[in-house]
């Protein structure tokens, strides 16, 4: 897959001009439309914003997503088989480097990976998927993440999510600037013929302002296009590196049919990110599969549930025998000789919780990564003491024991 790679290190510097073009192209419209005098501050002052953030993109700008998505950093202590679940997969993988564990306090299931490059990736899980997974799906997912940062797609996703949302912030201040002000009674006279440039200044403002609606879309368009495919190839990697592709057919099924509100940590700049969209619910039109963040769930699941085998040949042939298109794998990878046997279900993963014992899970977790202190009373209860709890005993309301705070 080493096209792949070479592609995503292109395609990353490609799309920092195109989005550069973009943003001063806009910044110029703007600048002009205020005055025909302002329009090089606009251009300086766009190509100002583009530099300063193309310098925090690369040089942090998965802790910027990362803290943007309420991500919290977690020891093993916080949940051992996730740690053990990512252990395993950067050796499978044979990244140098164990990325970096998060766990997001949301009872949505979703994930993502980040990172500049695989020394430094983080992977983020949000507490909803913990607890509704079982291993072999929990494998799954964290694979198809691990997959990301092994074809480099963390760096084009980590700059184009900060670049978006630069692009996006320009058009919504400059907008909002708009509304505020026509409410205020301030809009520029346009009717002033002085110079004759009256006229063409208005003309210009209609411009600006169709500009800083079409922008951000447009570029939205580009970067979901992009990641859809990105998501494929994902998918195909988690099952080469579990050889089980019913784990993340499963993880994904549990994942589209979860009754959960949206994850309120997503916003329009870091969707792509996620193994699955953070917005799209049931009832929404295909329609709506032309503007999404990833290709529709259904037919990921489908292609996982048609492969006889692990390897990206495998996978080619699943995609091409449920889309009727053209495979998305890179020719290095159709051009495997070995094949790779799928294994069975752990048998650990084959005792699905409750939906009780899933919401008790989720609960836990996010008091894990709060810091909560979890004690076992002799008697069965188990107490979730909170982290400003100063006392140094507590004692069990069930059977009066006295238990020490560690």
């Amino acid at each position: 897959m080493w096209e792949l790679i070479r592609a995503n290190k292109r395609n990353s510097i490609v799309l920092m001009i195109v989005m550069a073009g973009v943003m001063l192209g806009l910044g110029y419209v703007i600048g002009y439309a205020l005055s025909p005098q302002t329009a090089p501050i606009g251009l300086g002052i766009a190509a100002l914003i583009w530099g300063g953030m193309a310098l925090a993109s690369l040089s942090s700008g998965d802790q910027i997503l990362l803290s943007a998505s309420k991500a919290k950093p977690v020891t093993k202590d916080v949940h051992p088989v996730l740690f053990n679940v990512v252990e395993e997969m950067t050796i499978a993988a044979g990244l140098p480097k164990m990325p970096k564990v998060y766990i997001i306090n949301d009872p949505a299931p979703n994930a993502f990976a980040t990172g500049r490059k695989p020394e430094n990736a983080s992977v983020a899980v949000t507490a909803g998927l913990l607890a509704r997974l079982n291993r072999d799906e929990l494998q799954g997912v964290i694979a198809h993440e691990i997959s990301h940062i092994v074809h480099r797609d963390i760096l084009y996703v980590t700059v184009a999510g900060i670049m978006l949302g630069t692009i996006v912030l320009l058009s919504q201040i400059f907008l909002r600037g708009m509304f505020y002000s026509s409410m205020g009674g301030s809009r520029r006279r346009f009717s002033s013929d002085r110079d004759g440039g009256g006229q063409g200044q208005a003309i210009m403002m209609v411009i600006a302002i169709i500009a800083a609606i079409l922008a951000p879309i447009m570029t939205q368009l580009l970067y979901f296009a992009l990641s859809r495919k990105r998501e494929y190839l994902a998918d195909a990697g988690s099952v080469r590196l579990t050889r089980y592709p019913e784990g993340l057919a499963g993880a994904l099924e549990k994942i589209s049919n979860d009754p959960s509100p949206q994850l309120s940590v997503a916003n329009k700049a870091t969707a792509p990110m996620y193994i699955a969209n953070p917005f799209k619910r049931k009832g929404q039109t295909r329609l709506a599969d032309l503007t999404s963040t990833h290709p529709p769930i259904s037919e990921r699941i489908k292609i996982l549930r048609r492969m006889s085998g692990a390897s990206y040949v495998d996978y080619s042939k699943a995609f091409t025998q449920t889309t009727g298109s053209a495979t998305v794998i890179p020719g290095s990878g159709r051009n495997e000789k070995d094949s790779i046997a799928l294994r069975s279900a752990d048998s650990a993963s084959l005792k699905a919780p409750t939906p009780k014992q899933q919401l008790r899970q989720a609960g836990d977790i996010i008091r894990a990564v709060n810091g909560f202190a979890f004690l076992t009373c002799p008697c069965g209860l188990k107490l979730k003491v909170p982290p400003d709890f100063n006392a140094s005993q507590v004692q069990c309301p069930r059977c009066q024991r006295v238990l020490d705070v560690k």
